[in-house]
């Protein structure tokens, strides 16, 4: 197991050494293929997770069978640590959106371990507010920013690179990304074409990007004057 991987997640953050190796020892290693299912929307909560490698998908089925991407994590984030938190129900479904390992910590122990030792449970309360505080930055981008601009700064996180051209591959297929961002498949395609004027172009599943501080000018601009430029 990558100790250290898992260590840096959000979750075990602050704890001591002798507490995280607690909770790790009654941790199982799973892997998933692409599609399978790692909860339902309703399952009793039985376990939070650690990404090993892969991305998975957190999602809603909406009244009209639509189904709503909530969130999407990937290699070192942890999440569904406020279901096993309050020994509920997972209030999303989670499917591996590729080929994925993750950690599973089952509730049971994880909830004892923070009765015994309320630190635990900080660490818990911290990892829940930062995720809440990943979903306000959603909500903000979807009400402040144009579908264009939450794509340019949806290739800006996945870049590493300080240099002005890179290619980034695009971590899973463009129907999630879209779902991620809050728009419909074809809008993606659109605003991916729309893109190329300031220096993107998607070739398969790689986004090849001109000048990064360009598209970061383009990400970062007042909603208002990108509806006057269309």
């Amino acid at each position: 197991m990558e100790t250290d991987l898992v260590r840096g997640a959000p979750m075990f953050a602050g704890l001591k050494e002798d507490v995280f190796e607690r909770l790790i020892q009654q941790a199982e290693r799973k892997h998933y293929d692409r599609g399978d299912t790692i909860f339902l929307q309703g399952d009793v909560a039985s376990a939070c997770f650690v990404v090993i490698d892969g991305w998975v998908k957190l999602y809603r089925l909406t009244a009209a069978g639509d189904e709503a991407v909530v969130a999407v994590f990937t290699r070192g984030q942890s999440f569904a640590e406020a279901a096993a938190f309050t020994d509920g129900v997972y209030p999303v479904s989670g499917e591996a959106a590729t080929e994925t390992t993750l950690l599973a910590i089952p509730c049971r122990p994880l909830i004892e371990l923070i009765r015994r030792d309320p630190e635990v449970g900080l660490a818990m309360l911290g990892s829940t507010s930062r995720h809440l505080q990943m979903l306000v930055q959603q909500i903000e981008q979807l009400k402040a920013h144009t579908g264009a601009q939450r794509v340019a700064e949806f290739l800006i996180s996945l870049s590493e690179a300080d240099e002005d051209r890179c290619a980034i591959g695009l971590p899973y297929d463009k129907a999630l990304i879209a779902g991620r961002l809050g728009m419909k498949p074809e809008s993606l395609s659109r605003v991916f074409a729309r893109l190329r004027q300031v220096g993107v172009s998607i070739e398969h599943s790689v986004a090849v990007i001109e000048d990064m501080d360009r598209l970061r000018r383009f990400a970062f601009r007042d909603r208002s004057q990108h509806e006057l430029d269309s």
